[in-house]
């Protein structure tokens, strides 16, 4: 490595380290995000959606199983539509989008009272075949999709939230 690059890259670090750059799930001065993630009870969603989610939510939450005395319950409520596209001449759709969009809200156990909401949204898209069954499964394959991603941005959204407010207190 050159000279120059060397020079760039320790002064990007010593720029990087000096805004307050902090990692989400580290362990550090601003305490444990995952230790929150544990104090967290998942309600039940309902539909299919919801049951993948569910399950989704649960192994990158509550990674050592559901807490017994839970801190926090998550409460999401899903909704799921379908629109085709790519239209052939004959009318027939050869395309379609699946969207998924998950409203969620964060409650503490002490009070009952509302912390922290959100929504995330995802549109994915699959092939419409000739073959029914193919056709579910590329639109069970989707819904997995959405769902995978909604999961990982609801937890994006919460450590988000329990940095911020550790970084209050």
């Amino acid at each position: 490595m050159s000279l120059f690059k060397s020079t760039c890259l320790v002064f990007a670090l010593l720029v990087l380290g000096g805004c307050g750059f902090q990692p989400l799930y580290g362990k550090g001065s601003a305490g444990n995000t995952i230790s929150e993630f544990s104090k967290i009870h998942i309600k039940p969603i309902k539909d299919r959606a919801g049951q993948l989610l569910h399950n989704r939510l649960l192994t990158s939450l509550n990674t050592r199983g559901s807490p017994g005395n839970p801190l926090y319950l998550l409460d999401v409520l899903t909704n799921e539509g379908k629109a085709s596209l790519a239209v052939r001449k004959s009318a027939f759709a050869t395309r379609a989008n699946l969207k998924v969009t998950a409203s969620f809200r964060l409650v503490s156990t002490k009070g009952n009272n509302s912390l922290f909401s959100g929504t995330s949204s995802i549109t994915v898209s699959y092939n419409i075949l000739d073959s029914d069954f193919a056709t579910l499964s590329a639109e069970k394959d989707a819904r997995k999709r959405a769902v995978q991603e909604i999961a990982e941005d609801i937890r994006i959204q919460l450590g988000a939230y329990f940095a911020q407010t550790r970084n209050k207190n």
